[in-house]
This record gives structure tokens, sequence and C-alpha cells, in this order.
């Protein structure tokens, strides 16, 4: 058992109450499982898609888009039929099948083109939802306050994983292989599954479930609505509008840096195992440097600062990036954008977004949120890749790319930044009695049964 004084001081590093502190803890949990797993295949992912020819990128990611279509429905409809508590089985269990199955068929041919189209695609639908479903779980386990404060240290647990994951993934791919490292991958998954069985029960005695909260439906009932309800809630709110509005402006920064990155290691570094081992070591640095921001500045920003400084301080940096892009387009240019994106993105720009959520109802959190979180965002990568090819087409370099993606970044920027507010406004009409500039805590008298839900 860990003392007071030791149980004292890890909560006020990570920001939270006493009673928060074991569900912290198993959120940091799954959310490390999950990334070390696909951070483990994104290696082979970013070497199926070269194998695959740079130039059939835009579709690829139309594909990925057009089985979006499919699956969001379809996923849509489960959430309608499955108690809400037990969708996170149905959902992961079904991806754990499909692990198997891909370890089974890179076992019998590592070299298919097709699959590795294929698997390019399915990486990039499974990482959208395995991640969405993860984090519409902790904004039904937490209320809006409680992410201010926590959702920045569960994130860190991301980062950790995305350091372990390319890590392992470098040390292991020459051992095991492609598909050991599909299975491993798997079983990291049934792990982050297990975890949300006691988050869901802390839900109702200390989270945003427990007696004296803001009302909420029952977990053991379906989320409410059709297999499209996530589409007409989206069109039908302006707030979540602009939620979707940023993703696609997030998406398509991200695609123009994303298809310049492809191009230059594909040029630079032929053979797969060496593209394997460079997407690694990327990842490697740019999960350390979101992990260090996730733990010491993103917390505090969005308690003293509030949630529009997270969405729109990165957005600038990527503005300002650009143009030095377009004065200067060399690689080591490119890539330090690359790095201070995607740094900025896992510790700033993911968990403000995901607080946007926090106060929002069931269907929203789940339906509109996995709408905007599938759908939307490859929308945008389908639509910025097209974007891109054309530009390339122009034969001005990387140039007039760095041009349209500071604009880009400009407007989103700005969205950030009234998202952000709208969501601080919310936080703030959701408990008068809140003060700004103090912390909101839980009263005494639950802490006793908080714990229960872990012991």
């Amino acid at each position: 058992m860990l003392s007071a004084t030791l149980v004292r001081r890890l909560g006020v590093a990570i920001n939270a109450e006493r009673h928060e502190l074991s569900p912290a803890l198993a959120g940091f949990a799954l959310f490390f499982c999950l990334f070390s797993g696909y951070f483990m295949l994104r290696p082979i992912r970013e070497s199926m898609g070269i194998m695959a020819g740079i130039e059939n990128l835009q579709w690829l990611f139309t594909a990925t888009f057009v089985v979006m279509l499919v699956a969001v429905p379809l996923f849509a409809w489960l959430s309608s039929r499955v108690p809400r508590i037990h969708f996170v089985d149905w959902v992961y269990g079904f991806f754990c099948l499909n692990l198997l199955a891909f370890a089974g068929l890179f076992q019998l041919s590592d070299d298919n083109v097709w699959l590795a189209r294929v698997f390019y695609v399915w990486i990039s639908v499974y990482n959208l939802f395995v991640v969405s479903v993860a984090w519409s779980l902790m904004a039904d386990v937490f209320d809006g306050h409680q992410a201010k404060r926590l959702f920045a240290f569960i994130a860190a647990g991301a980062s950790v994983g995305g350091l372990v994951g390319p890590a392992m993934s470098a040390l292991l791919v020459g051992v095991v292989g492609e598909s050991g490292l599909m299975l491993l991958a798997g079983v990291l998954l049934g792990i982050a599954l297990a975890l949300k069985a006691p988050l869901m029960r802390w839900r109702e005695v200390g989270g945003a479930g427990r007696p004296g909260a803001a009302l909420t439906e029952s977990t053991r009932k379906p989320v409410t609505g059709n297999p499209f309800s996530g589409l007409t809630r989206v069109l039908q709110s302006p707030y979540l509008l602009a939620i979707a509005g940023f993703v696609v402006l997030l998406a398509t920064v991200t695609t123009f840096l994303y298809f310049e990155q492809a191009r230059l290691v594909a040029e630079r570094f032929p053979d797969r195992e060496s593209q394997i081992r460079v997407f690694g070591i990327i990842d490697v640095i740019v999960q350390a440097g979101a992990l260090l921001s996730q733990l010491f500045i993103t917390g505090r920003i969005a308690q003293k600062l509030g949630v529009r400084m997270l969405l729109a301080i990165v957005p600038i940096l990527v503005c300002v990036g650009f143009i030095g892009l377009a004065l200067a387009p060399t690689f080591a240019m490119l890539a330090g954008l690359m790095i201070v994106r995607r740094i900025g993105e896992y510790a700033f720009v993911r968990p403000g977004r995901e607080m946007l959520f926090a106060p929002l109802d069931a269907e929203s959190k789940y339906k509109a949120k996995g709408f905007i979180d599938t759908v939307v965002y490859r929308a945008g990568d389908a639509i910025s890749g097209w974007v891109k090819s054309g530009l390339d087409m122009l034969s001005q370099g990387a140039v007039l790319v760095a041009i349209v993606g500071a604009l880009c970044a400009l407007v989103w920027g700005a969205l950030g930044w009234y998202l952000g507010r709208q969501a601080d406004e919310m936080s703030k009409r959701a408990t008068p009695e809140a003060k700004e500039g103090t912390r909101w805590c839980l009263p005494v008298t639950n802490d006793r049964s908080s714990r229960s839900a872990w012991e």
C-alpha cells in the first residue's frame, strides 16, 4: 500500500484529488496499452504505404474514408443496441480478432502489395476507432472540471505508450517479425479492455455519474438515437459543427506534412526495415516531447488559461512553421515542423479537443464524437490528399504547399480559440459555485465510496 504522504504527493503531481488518483492511473494505463500497441504497428503502416506506392497515397486515404462511411453507421447501430457499459467490450473484442487475422495473413505472405494496401486502410480505421472510443469512455467517466485537471495526465499514458511502442517495434521487428508485433498489439488491446471495468464502476461513485453530479443517462442502457444520429446531431449543433471544422483543418495540416514526409523518407531510405526504424525513431522523439509537456504544462494551462489556449497555441506555431518552410523549404525545416505539430497535437490539441465533449450528453459523447473523429477526420484526410496532389501538379515545390498550409493553420487557430472559449463558458455554467482560479473538488464524503470501486 502506498503511504498517505506518497499518495498526496502523487495527487499533487498529476493534479488529482485523492479519490481520483486510482481512476486517473487506470486511464493512464489504458492509453499506455492502446498506444504501445498502435505505435508498434505504425512503422509497419508507414512502410506499407510506401510499398503500395507514394503516388497512390491519396487513393489509400480515399479508401479509408469510404470504409469509414460504412463502418460508422454499423458502430452507431451497435451503440444503440448494446448497453453503454459494454460498448467498449464489443468494439475492442472485434479489433482483437482483426489483429489475429492479420498476424496469420502476414505470416503467409508479407510482400503482397494488396495485403499492404488493405492493412494500411485497416489500421487507419482501427486507430481512429479505438482511440475515439477510449476518449468517449473518459468523457463519460469524468465530468468537465475533472477533465480539465486529469485529461493531460491520462493523455500522458498515450505518450509513454508512444515511446515504448516504436522502441519495441524497432527492437523486435527483426526477431518476431510483423506478425509477432501484431499479436503483441492484440494482447495490449485486451489489457486496455480489462481496465475499462473499474473505470465504469468508479464513475457511479466518484465520477460523472456520482450522486449530486449533473444528470446523465444510465450506462446500463444503450445510447439513444439511430445509426445516423451522429451526423444529424452534428448538423443540428453549431458547436459540434465548429468541432467538425476544427478537425478538418487539423487533418488538412497533418496530411500536407505527412505526404512530404513520406516522399522524403522514400527517397532517402529505400529498404523497408530501414523505413520502419526511421519512423520509429521519429515517433520516440515526438512522444518524449509530448510526455514532458503533458506532465508539466498541459493541465496547468487548461486550468489557468482555459481550453481555448490549448486549442489555439499549436495552430499558431504551425502557421509560423509553414511560413518558415516557405522561406527555407529544406528537409530539416520540414522535420522540425512535423515534430512540433505532432508534439503539440498529442500534448495540447488532443486533450483540449476531448475536453470539448466532457460537458455534453451521452449521444454527443459517443455518436456525434465518433462521427467527427472517424468520418469527418478521414474526409478531411481524403480531400486534403487530393488537394495536395493538385498543388504538386503545379510544380511549385514545397513553397505553395507551405503557403496554403499556413493559411489553413491560421483559420484552425481562430476556430480553436472560439471552441475553447465556448467550452470554458459551459464548464462555468455547469457549476455556478465554482470560482475562477480555484480548484473544484468533490465533497469529502465521497472519498470512501470512491475508493470502494477499486478494492
